[in-house]
């Protein structure tokens, strides 16, 4: 598809939100002011009543993610919560004495509590959690929570942000960890190719213009070879594909979506969707009219991944229950 230029008027305040990280990444790292202690934890939880997100902006969005749009006819996909969830995410930083300039995406955690009607007004609310700080880096964990009035905590998103911060060194004698491998008899779902500009394609679209996925000269000056892909735009497109390929069409059908995002997908690529099936759950946790899989995105069986994680959803049509 062509680059959804028209979209990024629809992207104000997330380009306004990450302007203003970035200056303030900026002036400290060449005034040296800056918090000296962290905040109190968890942060206040600060709230939001957004408008509906434009119609168009979804058909596009879902299209590029490999989706079909009529399968949102009347909601909006669960995944799209960055587009609306980043801004008010941002403001819970202000306090944090940490170079926001080298912060990366390690991950997050989507639960689907219920559908986002495509004509309601979003209530969105935002809290930093936790950090989990040692020598190398810092660990930021947040939650953005999104609903409507009928339903108020429909997507609860949990994020973890790494930023690093350069100290300590590996012990003599220590061994470094093995990289996780997709297992030789994944199921391949699905397989697709990544254009050049397709970071550039995904920030028109949410507003993420980090130039990191769009700006070949940043990212090789960042030690890449070229643009990356945001780690978002693999959980989408794993998302969408999962609900054609695993679950019948049904974007209703995925539960909770955990993944982290294991190491960068620089642009152009061809990668596939791997799937390990697991056991249907007994009573609890999860239910027995579901199944949590383990998925991978990577470029072949038995490669290092993108992406990994878990996906728990309804049952397939085609697994039958267990007695």
């Amino acid at each position: 598809m062509p680059l959804p230029t028209k979209h990024i008027r629809s992207q104000g305040s997330v380009i306004a939100s990450i302007g203003a990280t970035a200056l303030t990444a900026l002036r400290r790292s060449v005034t040296g002011a800056g918090p000296e202690s962290l905040p109190e934890l968890p942060s206040p939880e600060l709230h939001q009543t957004l408008s509906p997100r434009p119609r168009e902006l979804i058909r596009d969005y879902v299209r590029f993610c490999g989706g079909d749009p009529s399968s949102y006819k009347h909601t909006v996909p669960p995944h799209l919560w960055p587009q609306w969830g980043f801004p008010l995410a941002a403001k819970t930083l202000e306090q944090i004495p940490y170079p926001l300039f080298k912060v990366l995406n390690g991950g997050c955690r989507v639960e689907v509590n219920g559908t986002l009607a495509n004509d309601e007004p979003l209530e969105v609310s935002a809290r930093l959690v936790s950090i989990d700080e040692n020598e190398r880096r810092a660990v930021l964990e947040h939650q953005v929570v999104t609903g409507t009035a009928a339903n108020p905590r429909a997507i609860v998103a949990t994020m973890y942000a790494i930023v690093p911060l350069g100290g300590g060194s590996k012990r003599s004698g220590q061994s470094k960890p093995q990289p996780e491998r997709v297992p030789l008899d994944a199921e391949e779902l699905a397989r697709w190719k990544l254009a050049p500009n397709a970071g550039l394609a995904f920030a028109m679209l949410t507003g993420d213009f980090n130039p990191v996925h769009w700006l070949p000269p940043y990212a090789r000056a960042f030690g890449f070879r070229n643009t990356i892909l945001h780690g978002f735009a693999s959980m989408a497109m794993a998302w969408e594909r999962l609900v054609r390929s695993r679950y019948g069409g049904s974007p209703t059908a995925i539960r909770c979506v955990d993944v982290k995002f294991t190491k960068p997908l620089t642009l152009p690529a061809k990668v596939g969707l791997y799937l390990q099936a697991d056991e249907p759950g007994e009573p609890g946790e999860p239910e027995r009219d579901q199944t949590q899989d383990r998925i991978w995105v990577a470029a072949a069986p038995g490669a290092s991944p993108y992406l990994a994680g878990t996906v728990r959803g309804a049952r397939p049509a085609t697994q039958s229950t267990r007695s």
